[in-house]
């Protein structure tokens, strides 16, 4: 069930951050303290969820190329940064190769699919 109060935080996530704004609120709905675009040396990581005894880094993907093992690299880099469990997103028709897949496993970075 969501509270009204958690519509309006979802709601202004999604119109203020478009695509990340849609991923934070899924994080936000399930219970946890997300902050976008966090900053790191290695660059901004697009999602931080923070709560119920975890920490994520989420990066979200939406190319139509599948993605690299340069990517899930820098993932697994932001979130070693934070001390977070990293999380690769594909979002919509987005794919991974399959050495990114493999390399995704061994660096222990979670791949997750969001619908459309």
């Amino acid at each position: 069930m969501t509270t009204a109060r958690l519509r309006y935080l979802q709601a202004i996530l999604q119109k203020r951050y478009g695509l990340l704004g849609k991923a934070a609120s899924k994080y936000a709905g399930a219970g946890l303290h997300v902050r976008v675009n966090h900053p790191t040396r290695h660059g901004p990581v697009h999602v931080l969820a923070v709560g119920r005894g975890q920490k994520l880094a989420v990066e979200v993907y939406s190319g139509s190329a599948p993605a690299g093992t340069s990517l899930v690299e820098l993932v697994a880099r932001k979130a070693e940064l934070l001390k977070a469990k990293p999380v690769l997103l594909l979002y919509g028709d987005a794919s991974l190769s399959p050495e990114a897949l493999e390399l995704a496993k061994k660096l222990g970075v979670k791949v997750r699919r969001m619908r459309a």
